[in-house]
């Protein structure tokens, strides 16, 4: 069960400025009921400012939420000022989504980017969605939309883009394309995709016996995994090794080095 702050359950309960304005200056739309979530949001002007903001929201708990902290947000504000609004905006002003529902804040950030094309033109407000190229078929996600989500949220596995996009999420079979995409970006930036816990594990393993035995035979020792918790490596040295007086040294200098340098920086091995 997922986990909400009280902001996201007044404004659930008690959502403000729904409903439409007739005269709206500005109407921007993201999302679609095929996908499970809509928004329509209506601006009123004054000058530059945003005098009036109301919605239309069809979907969950914190689409709702996230709708109606964005008109508080934007109501006041010059069009430049709400320009600079993004999702990672929206979602720290209810004190935080549940990751499994950001993509409800993503779709509050792209009705406004919607609205804004309005009064800005689509030249100055790039429209990354028309004529792009379909990721995710089952929820109508396009490459710009998973790139931009990526770069602004930092998101390093296709579960944390499903999560912010719903990439990935129905028939899966786009989850490859967004893994490449992520692992591109990543190696650009000179980053490392985040592993799973398997494919941690797996390359622990991997590591230690490829890398580390080998070495430690050298001199008639060896090592046994013994277990992992979290960043916690439980080994046991074997062999020549399992009396040495230097098997702490072993551990921390060669062994943990080893590990941090091939896998994670932050792991930590133990003697058990």
């Amino acid at each position: 069960m997922w986990e909400y702050s009280e902001k996201v359950l007044d404004h659930y309960r008690n959502p403000r400025n729904v409903g439409k304005i007739d005269d709206a200056d500005l109407i921007g739309e993201a999302g679609s009921l095929a996908c499970g979530d809509s928004l329509k949001l209506y601006i009123k002007l004054d000058g530059n400012v945003i005098k009036d903001a109301k919605f239309q929201t069809f979907g969950c708990g914190s689409a709702v939420a996230s709708s109606s902290i964005l008109t508080e947000m934007i109501i006041g504000k010059t069009l430049e000022e709400a320009a600079k609004i993004t999702n990672k905006d929206i979602a720290r002003e209810l004190d935080g989504l549940p990751q499994e529902k950001m993509h409800c804040s993503v779709m509050g950030h792209e009705a406004l980017e919607d609205a804004l094309k309005g009064y800005y033109g689509e030249d100055e407000i790039e429209d990354t969605h028309a004529g792009e190229k379909i990721i995710c078929t089952c929820f109508n996600v396009t490459e710009n939309q998973i790139w931009e989500a990526i770069k602004v949220n930092g998101l390093k596995t296709v579960e944390e883009v499903t999560n912010y996009t719903k990439a990935g999420g129905a028939c899966g079979r786009c989850k490859g394309v967004i893994k490449d995409m992520i692992e591109t970006y990543l190696k650009k930036e000179g980053k490392q995709p985040e592993m799973t816990p398997a494919q941690k594990i797996l390359k622990i393993g991997k590591v230690i016996d490829q890398q580390i035995s080998p070495q430690l035979q050298k001199d008639g020792g060896d090592i046994e995994l013994i277990d992992i918790e979290g960043n916690k490596v439980k080994v046991k040295l074997t062999g020549m090794c399992s009396g040495c007086k230097n098997a702490q040294m072993t551990l921390k200098n060669f062994v943990e080095t080893i590990l941090r340098e091939k896998v994670d920086s932050s792991l930590e091995v133990e003697q058990v």
